[in-house]
């Protein structure tokens, strides 16, 4: 059986017909019959808590459930869009929560598996804000506030986003090589999967004297993206919207 893996879905009100592919994949027999599927981070644009009581989140949880449900494990890592979701929500959506990172075991194979912002060490800026969102205290005081100021604060952090990246070089928003071999070697892995650059690719290189491999999933803007892990193989592959 493949163990399946997706990230950076950003699913939002915007673009529903990726929303209603997520929900059509999630009910396919593929996943259904498969040994696990992993989310790793990014599943929405923004998630302004568990009490969210708008449509998009029961539509996850329904997909997810139903996928748990038919005995498949649902991993959830969060990602820099999706990190106030918690226990509530991954409980009715029976979803299995991961620490960023995990290690796990794929068909006997150690995998470092990552949202992959923290790799992008470079972005000074980012990493600071990223370890301020964080904290306890930080979401604490955010999932404090009512729902509408919720909802217009994460909209003035996608702009605020979008400026960053606009005015950022590519190159340093980019995964730093040296961060990706301090992490792996620290894992003590030769294999990592992870998500958040938005550049599917299976990297092929050396580590230490021994071949080791990355894995970046891709984003579902304009079409799905799918990991296949077999005992033997991996597949990366596009998944169409049509």
């Amino acid at each position: 059986m493949s163990i399946l893996f997706i990230a950076d879905l950003h699913l939002d009100d915007s673009r529903p017909q990726i929303t209603s592919l997520f929900e059509r994949f999630l009910a396919t027999d593929e996943v259904r019959q498969a040994e696990a599927l992993y989310i790793l981070g990014d599943l929405v644009e923004a998630w302004i808590g568990d009490d969210d009581d708008a449509e998009l989140p029961r539509r996850i949880a329904q997909a997810t459930r139903g996928v748990r449900d038919a005995g498949v494990p649902v991993y959830f890592m969060a990602g820099n869009r999706d990190f106030l979701l918690g226990d509530s929500f991954a409980q009715r959506a029976g979803l299995t929560l991961l620490d960023d990172p995990t290690v796990h075991a794929l068909h006997g194979r150690p995998t470092l598996l990552m949202h992959g912002d923290l790799l992008c060490t470079d972005d000074v800026a980012y990493q600071t804000v990223r370890q301020q969102v964080r904290t306890p205290q930080w979401q604490a005081q955010i999932l404090s506030m009512p729902l509408e100021a919720r909802r217009a604060f994460a909209a003035k952090a996608r702009e605020d986003s979008r400026t960053h990246t606009g005015s950022s070089m590519e190159s340093i928003m980019d995964l730093n090589v040296g961060a990706v071999a301090a992490a792996m070697r620290h894992a003590g892995v030769t294999r990592l999967i992870h998500g958040h650059t938005h550049r599917p690719a299976v990297h092929e290189f050396e580590l230490d004297g021994r071949a080791a491999q990355r894995i970046v999933l891709g984003d579902w803007y304009e079409q799905g993206s799918v990991l296949r892990v077999t005992p033997t193989t991996v597949d990366l592959k596009g998944l169409s919207i049509g």
